[in-house]
C-alpha cells in the first residue's frame, strides 16, 4: 500500500457545540472540502441538532431547524461527501467518573466486575440498540477507553463484532511503533476494521486561535507512517478533527475559517503522501494564497477561500493587539515614567508628557478600532451573534478596554478641579 492510499476515507470533523457556521458558509465549504481531497464529513451536531419532545430542552439559542439539517445533508451529497453524525453517548464526564453511581458502585461490588466490563457492557448494550433499529449501519467509538483493557477481556465482550474503534492521536510525535502494536492487538481482538483520528486544529490548547500548521502537518505525516507499517488494509479511513471547544465549559479555540490553510495543508499532504513543494503549491492555488506562509506556524496572508478575511483578521489580532496595547503600557517609556499607576490613580500628569501619550493612544485606538469593526462585520456573514459576542469577548475586548482605560485616565486628569460645595444651608447671610 503506498502512502498516498493509506487511508480510502478522509471525513473532516465539524465541531459545532461551538462557534457553529451558517449554512450559508457550509455551502461554500463543502466544494473546497471536496476539491482538497476529502470525501466525508464527521458531523457533531450537539446542541445545534433540532431536538423535539423531552429532548427539546438541549437546542441551542440558534439551533438549526430541521430544513436545515436537510439541507446540510444535501450539499454534503452535492460535494460527494459522506456524512457520519457524532453522537455523544458515553462522553468525557460519563468515562472520567465511570462507577461513581450507586447503582455502579453496588454492580462493581460483586465478583469479577470491573469498570473495563462496565464500559464493555454499555458500549455493547447502545451499538446493539443501534444496530437492531438501523442494520446496515456500522457504529465507530473512540479508541481511549479500550486501549488498556486485556487483550482477552476485549476479545470475550462481543464488542469486537458491533464496532469499529477510532485510534485518535493529534501529537506532533506518535509513537508509531506503539500505535501499530496497538493495531495487531486489536485485530486479534476481533476488531477487522479499524479508523484513524488526527487533528487540523483544536487539540493545542483551549484558548488557541491560530492553528500552528507545523505541528498538524507532523502528526498527519506519522499518522501515514502507522497506514504504512500498519495491518494491511485494517485502516479503512481517517478523521481530521477540528475541535471548536474542548467541552461546553470551555472557551473557543480556533474558528472554522481560521483552520481552513491547516485543514488544506494537511488533506493534500494525505492525497499525496507527503508535503512536497508541488504539494505546497498545490494548497496555496486552493486558497488563493500568493505568499508561501501556509506552513509557517501562522500566516497572514489573505487569500481567497470562503472565511479568509476572518483568517487575516483574526490572525492580525492574535499576533498583535495584545502586544501593541503592552508596547504602549509597559513599554513606553512616557506611559511608564509620567503616567504609571500612580499617577493614573491620583490623576497626576505633566501637561507636556500628555502631548507624548494621548496622540500615540488615540492612533493606536483607532486603528484597532477600524480592525475590529471589520472582523466583527464579517464574523457576522458567517456566524450567530453569541459566537461573535464570545470571540470579541474573549479574544478583543480585553485589550482594547486597557486602552480605553488609558484614554480616559488621561482625559480625567485635564479636566478642571470641581468647584466647593457651600456647606448646607449656608447661603452666604450672616445670622
Amino acid at each position: 500500500m503506498s502512502d498516498s492510499t493509506a487511508f480510502k476515507m478522509r471525513l473532516v470533523h465539524l465541531d459545532f457545540k461551538g462557534a457553529p457556521p451558517k449554512v450559508s458558509y457550509l455551502s461554500e465549504i463543502f466544494p473546497l472540502f471536496r476539491a482538497l481531497g476529502a470525501n466525508g464529513l464527521l458531523i457533531e451536531y450537539e446542541d445545534m441538532f433540532p431536538y423535539e419532545g423531552h429532548l427539546r430542552l438541549l437546542r441551542a439559542t440558534h439551533a438549526y431547524s430541521p430544513s436545515e439539517v436537510t439541507e446540510i445533508l444535501r450539499l454534503a451529497r452535492c460535494s460527494e461527501l459522506e456524512v457520519i453524525p457524532l453522537v455523544q453517548t458515553f462522553g468525557h464526564m460519563e468515562v472520567y467518573y465511570l462507577g461513581e453511581g450507586e447503582a455502579s458502585k453496588q454492580w462493581l461490588q460483586k465478583e469479577q466486575n470491573s469498570q473495563a466490563k462496565l464500559y464493555l457492557s454499555h458500549i455493547r448494550a447502545v451499538a446493539s440498540h443501534v444496530l437492531s433499529q438501523h442494520p446496515s449501519t456500522t457504529p465507530l467509538v473512540w479508541d481511549d477507553m479500550l486501549r488498556d483493557i486485556p487483550q482477552d477481556q476485549l476479545a470475550a465482550s462481543g464488542v469486537p463484532q458491533l464496532v469499529e474503534p477510532v485510534l485518535w492521536d493529534y501529537s506532533a510525535d506518535i509513537d508509531v511503533h506503539a500505535k501499530v502494536l496497538l493495531m495487531e492487538k486489536y485485530r486479534e481482538c476481533g476488531f477487522l476494521r479499524l479508523w484513524a483520528a488526527s487533528a487540523f486544529k483544536g487539540a493545542t490548547g483551549a484558548n488557541q486561535a491560530l492553528p500552528p500548521v507545523q505541528h498538524h502537518l507532523r502528526n498527519h505525516a506519522q499518522w501515514l507512517q502507522v497506514a504504512g507499517r500498519g495491518p494491511a488494509d485494517t485502516l479503512q479511513g481517517i478523521i481530521l478533527t477540528g475541535w471548536q471547544r474542548y467541552d461546553h465549559f470551555s472557551v473557543l479555540c480556533e474558528l472554522l475559517p481560521v483552520g481552513i490553510p491547516s485543514l488544506a495543508a494537511c488533506l493534500q499532504l494525505l492525497l499525496h503522501g507527503g508535503f512536497s513543494e508541488d504539494v505546497k503549491f498545490r494548497v496555496e492555488n486552493h486558497l488563493g494564497v500568493s505568499s508561501p506562509g501556509v506552513t509557517d506556524a501562522v500566516s497572514e496572508g489573505a487569500g481567497s477561500f470562503p472565511g479568509s478575511s476572518i483568517h487575516a483578521l483574526v490572525t492580525q489580532v492574535s499576533l498583535h493587539l495584545s502586544s501593541s496595547v503592552d508596547a504602549l503600557l509597559e513599554r513606553n517609556r512616557y506611559v511608564t515614567g509620567w503616567f504609571s499607576p500612580y499617577h493614573r490613580r491620583r490623576k497626576l500628569i505633566h501637561p507636556v508628557m500628555l502631548q507624548h501619550i494621548q496622540p500615540e493612544a488615540l492612533s493606536l485606538l483607532g486603528r484597532w478600532g477600524a480592525l475590529v469593526q471589520q472582523l466583527e462585520v464579517a464574523l457576522q456573514c458567517i456566524f450567530y451573534p453569541d459566537t461573535v459576542e464570545e470571540w470579541l469577548e474573549e479574544n478583543v475586548h480585553p485589550s482594547m478596554q486597557r486602552l480605553q482605560s488609558l484614554l480616559q485616565d488621561l482625559t480625567e486628569t485635564t479636566l478642571p478641579p470641581p468647584l466647593p460645595v457651600s456647606p448646607a444651608g449656608d447661603m452666604g447671610q450672616n445670622p
